[in-house]
């Protein structure tokens, strides 16, 4: 049985923590280079995004779109790590110290 303060100072601790926030941080990265380079079309090149790509549709809709399910992928990338991983490994450290 391990105490709360050993626990927090053991390596398997700092790996997960350190992991938590390698995926964190990687998911937030890719959602901000999508969001803000969106942005950052609109203002640079909006006749790009005027193009029409069909009968009243122009090529900056489905592109939001594509921003905003983008979004929703890497929520359910982080839920399905979290759930499959580091859930368990969560657990597997509480057990530790509640033995």
């Amino acid at each position: 049985m391990k105490s709360t303060h050993e626990m927090l100072l053991s390596q398997e601790f700092r790996t997960l923590v350190r992991r938590k926030w390698t995926v964190s941080v990687i998911l937030t990265l890719c959602l901000f280079v999508v969001y803000y380079g969106f942005i950052l079309l609109i203002a640079v090149d909006k006749t790009f995004l005027a193009r029409k790509i069909g009968a009243f549709t122009t090529l900056g809709i489905p592109l939001g779109v594509a921003v905003i399910v983008l979004s929703w992928v890497l929520t359910a990338l982080y839920v399905l790590w979290a759930n499959s991983s580091h859930d368990a490994a969560v657990k597997h450290l509480a057990e530790q110290v509640k033995e």
